[in-house]
Parts: C-alpha cells; sequence; structure tokens
C-alpha cells in the first residue's frame, strides 16, 4: 500500500470510528471531515471510494442497527424510545429511515413481520431441491433445501420470525421457476421483494445485468458501482443475496479466474456456470 493510500484508510478508519461514538448527535458531514482534516468535498469522495457507501448512508445504516437493537428489548419499548435513543428528532425520521433501508416500517420490524403473509413452496431445479417463498409483492427468498425442507423452512422463518406462513405455490413463484426452463431475458416478468442495504440493492441490481453464460469479477461489479475501491463491499453484499439463481451471484468470480466460494456450495457454482454456458452456446 502506497503511503497516500495508507493514510486515506486510516483517516476513513479514524472516521468510522468516530460515526460509532458519536452517532447519536448525528454529526454532520463538515464535523466528521474536520476531524479527520480534510475537505468536506474529498472526505465524501474518499470515504465512498474505501466504504462503499457515503459518509450519510454509513451513519443511517449506524443508527438503524441501534434502533432496531432497541426495538428488540421488549413490547414495552416505543417508537418514540428508539427514535430518541438513536438520535433522530422524531418518529417520522425513524419510520423514512426504516423504510428506505428495510423496506417495512419500524412497527412492522417491531412484529418481526406479524402483518406479513408469505407463501412458501418447495421445488425441483436442475441444481437440486428449493425453497422459493413470496409475498404479495414478489419472490422475497429462495435457497437450496438440499433434502432437508424442514431445516430449510426454518432458516426461512428465520427471516421473518413473525409472518404468517403457508404452503402454497402462487404464480409469483411459478413465473420465477420457469427461468429454469426458459430465455433469461424473462427476467423482467420476475417479481421480486427484497429488503437490504441501499449499496445492497445497487449491487444486487448490477448482478441482474450479468447476461446467461458470462461471468464478472468482484472488482468489475464494483467498477460498474463506480466504487472501484469496493471490491470487498461488494463480496459482503454478494454474500447476502436471499434469492438464490434469480439474482446471480453465481456469476461472480475472483480477478484471478477463480470460481472461488459459493453460499449453496462451490460444486453446485460450477455446475451452475457450466449449465449456463451450454444454454448460451446451444443457442448460437
Amino acid at each position: 500500500m502506497e503511503k497516500q493510500e495508507a493514510i486515506n484508510y486510516n483517516r476513513i478508519a479514524e472516521a468510522i470510528d468516530f460515526y460509532r461514538l458519536n452517532f447519536r448527535e448525528q454529526p454532520s458531514l463538515e464535523t466528521v471531515a474536520e476531524h479527520v482534516h480534510v475537505s468536506p468535498f474529498h472526505f465524501q469522495r474518499m470515504f465512498k471510494d474505501w466504504a462503499g457507501v457515503t459518509p450519510k448512508q454509513f451513519l443511517q445504516y449506524l443508527t438503524l442497527e441501534h434502533a432496531k437493537q432497541v426495538l428488540k428489548k421488549g413490547a414495552e419499548v416505543t417508537l418514540v424510545d428508539a427514535a430518541f435513543e438513536s438520535g433522530l428528532s422524531g418518529t417520522s425520521r425513524l419510520h423514512d429511515l426504516f423504510i428506505k433501508v428495510e423496506g417495512m416500517t419500524p412497527g412492522e420490524y417491531k412484529n418481526g413481520g406479524e402483518q406479513l403473509a408469505i407463501n412458501y413452496s418447495f421445488a425441483e431445479s436442475p441444481f437440486g431441491t428449493i425453497i422459493i417463498a413470496s409475498t404479495h409483492k414478489g419472490i422475497c427468498y429462495m435457497a437450496f433445501a438440499d433434502g432437508e425442507e424442514e431445516v430449510a423452512l426454518q432458516e426461512l422463518k428465520n427471516q421473518f420470525p413473525n409472518a404468517k406462513f403457508r404452503q402454497l405455490s402462487d404464480t409469483i413463484q411459478q413465473n420465477a421457476l420457469f427461468i429454469f426452463t426458459q430465455d433469461w431475458n424473462k427476467l423482467h416478468e420476475i417479481k421480486l421483494h427484497l429488503k437490504g442495504t441501499a449499496f445492497q440493492i445497487k449491487v444486487w441490481e448490477t448482478l441482474l445485468r450479468i447476461p446467461m453464460g458470462e461471468l464478472s469479477t468482484y472488482s468489475g461489479i464494483a467498477g460498474k458501482l463506480n466504487q472501484p475501491l469496493a471490491s470487498r463491499a461488494v463480496g459482503t453484499a454478494v454474500a447476502a443475496n436471499p434469492v438464490a439463481f434469480l439474482i446471480p451471484c453465481h456469476r461472480v468470480i475472483r480477478a484471478s479466474g477463480e470460481f472461488g466460494n459459493y453460499h449453496w456450495g462451490s460444486t453446485r457454482k460450477n455446475a451452475m456456470i457450466g449449465w449456463e454456458a451450454s444454454k448460451r452456446f446451444s443457442k448460437q
């Protein structure tokens, strides 16, 4: 690491520590920039390059994570309590933050998705049994069951602990499963209902643009996001993908050419890449 890069890294590390210690005061961009002795303009650009998100987004994530921990303390904790303890001026700001980042209201989060109705079913794919789940908005979860359906169902329920579950294969799921038998170009017909940070959503959207039978790298994804130093953050977002295969995280490999690890097994990843390559070749 060159000397200037080391200096910049230390500044960002110091800024991150400052945010973590002082997020309840909701420090301004100018305050943190002054703390690490750079101009607000350069701090904004430097922080995004190194952390993968803007200083404002990072502050929002810290605030939200703290609010979530407060809401988990018990039924007696109110939204006012969560907002106050997180440094927010009121429940309206807490509401806006939850909607923007989590895709649900603070009340829905506190209730563990209590008002959410989720249909789920098991289906066969070329790569093994999958569990697929949907809300009225779209696919919210898809994973490989590997012959352990009870375990797979419990992992789904852990994602939405208080939602109402019904074993039912609905139209949304059926349209999504066509991806194994029809052209990948029909992806726009598949509806997704995802929750994640703004950066995760951007990464997942970028994955959706990788054509079937082609591959990209973590650094390549970071470059497409105009954040060339965010390869590690991209890797974390790829690993957090809640919808197997439909969001094709298996198409991301290391810059060295190695396929690398995969949440559902490296053997399965190799099979997926080979299967898609053969499909593409047969159409040429």
